[in-house]
């Protein structure tokens, strides 16, 4: 199947684990809201602060998706959007990484990840992404520790 997600949420799946872009949701980027003088960066300003609530209203379509089991997974989010509270929030560290990655996953149907293995040594590494055109991927990367947690904990 190829084409927006939205066209598929009503095709009785079991189960939803959504990662929607966080570019305009987290709290990492707000600050360019107020700095549309600077040239660095592609969009600020109002336009930014547009860009923010279209980004919130996929997030909530997925949300509300009309699946019984759903799991939403963002950074913590800016307090402008006004989205729900989260369900949990969880770091890499308990799932066997020691890195420090603040998670929040929003859940409908599903109980909290238990963590797997936690890790002592913890560094923000992600936080300190040297810049660059892979930068934002990096950023975005799921670990493969909460991966399996979520594929061995949610496996009805």
């Amino acid at each position: 199947m190829f084409g927006d997600c939205l066209d598929f949420l009503s095709e009785g799946w079991d189960l939803l684990i959504a990662h929607p872009p966080c570019t305009y949701l987290c709290r990492a980027g707000w600050h360019w809201v107020n700095k549309p003088d600077q040239d660095f960066h592609p969009l600020k300003g109002e336009p930014r602060r547009k860009a923010a609530m279209e980004a919130r209203e996929f997030f909530l379509k997925l949300l509300n998706a009309p699946i019984d089991k759903v799991c939403v997974e963002n950074p913590r989010p800016i307090c402008h959007v006004n989205l729900p509270p989260s369900s949990q929030v969880i770091q890499p560290w308990m799932f066997g990484h020691g890195e420090v990655k603040e998670t929040h996953l929003w859940l409908r149907g599903l109980n909290p990840l238990e963590p797997t293995s936690i890790v002592e040594g913890r560094k923000p590494v992600v936080h300190f992404a040297s810049p660059g055109k892979n930068r934002s991927k990096e950023r975005s990367r799921t670990y493969p520790g909460i991966a399996q947690a979520m594929a061995e904990q949610w496996n009805f």
